[in-house]
């Protein structure tokens, strides 16, 4: 299947004026963007500059409420509910949700069962509006000390309780390759419970040209597969932003 690149402009285009950073996305041959928080965002530019540059939104975000904390739950899913709206608005398909930490003194079982039921809550929202959710395991090592899902296996097991076509994981090869490594067993043998990838450079979180991840690899094995989402570009460059984009998007 062909492998469509994404460029997170919030972290490869921090602090750059939006339309100057979709339209060299663009000029480097890539067809998609995603980004963060659409509540801090113009809605109508984003729309605007989607069309004028020809571009496809692959993914945004869901209001940041913890799915470990079962009294959050009537937040958590007013939010998704909101962030549904705000993703139909501007034909972005996929939410990229972030679980929470890990709460001392509750048992890492009654905090999984929390995120289980909190998805399993949003599942006939997501489904009304052909939308996918996808939960995002995060390394503690480097960049997210104390949050609750670090490893794919559990991210996985969430997904087959929840047992919906519409929340799956986002693998991201970064924080996996921190975490835990064996990162093309752990893609392939879970493929169909994937519904989008990141990618950044390791160690350093820069470029994919950078660092010990053989990305040209990944990208050819993926691109053989059945899978047919995006691969989120979200780091933080060292040198000039057009230089890596053009190089990896000879990789797609």
């Amino acid at each position: 299947m062909p492998l469509r690149p994404s460029v997170c402009f919030d972290a490869v285009f921090e602090g750059i004026d939006v339309e100057k950073a979709l339209t060299q996305v663009k000029s480097c041959g890539i067809e998609a963007f995603e980004f963060w928080c659409w509540w801090e965002k113009d809605l109508g530019q984003i729309v605007d500059l989607k069309s004028k540059l020809e571009l496809d939104i692959a993914s945004c975000c869901t209001k940041f409420i913890s799915l470990t904390d079962q009294s959050l739950r009537d937040e958590y899913v007013q939010g998704v509910s909101e962030s549904v709206a705000a993703a139909k608005k501007i034909g972005c398909k996929t939410l990229i949700s972030q679980v929470g930490d890990f709460r001392q003194g509750i048992s890492r079982k009654e905090q999984h069962q929390s995120i289980v039921d909190g998805l399993t809550a949003v599942t006939p929202i997501l489904k009304a509006a052909d939308i996918t959710l996808v939960i995002e395991p995060l390394n503690e090592k480097v960049d997210h000390p104390g949050y609750f899902l670090i490893h794919s296996d559990e991210a996985f097991e969430i997904i087959d309780a929840v047992a919906s076509d519409h929340v799956k994981v986002v693998f991201d090869i970064y924080h996996q390759q921190i975490s835990e490594g064996n990162l093309l067993p752990n893609i392939m043998s879970n493929l169909s419970k994937i519904g989008h990838f990141h990618a950044a450079g390791n160690p350093g979180r820069h470029e994919l040209t950078l660092g010990e991840i053989n990305y040209p690899e990944i990208f050819r094995v993926i691109r053989e597969s059945e899978y047919d989402g995006f691969v989120g570009l979200e780091y933080w460059p060292k040198q000039d932003a057009e230089i890596g984009l053009k190089e990896v998007a000879t990789w797609f």
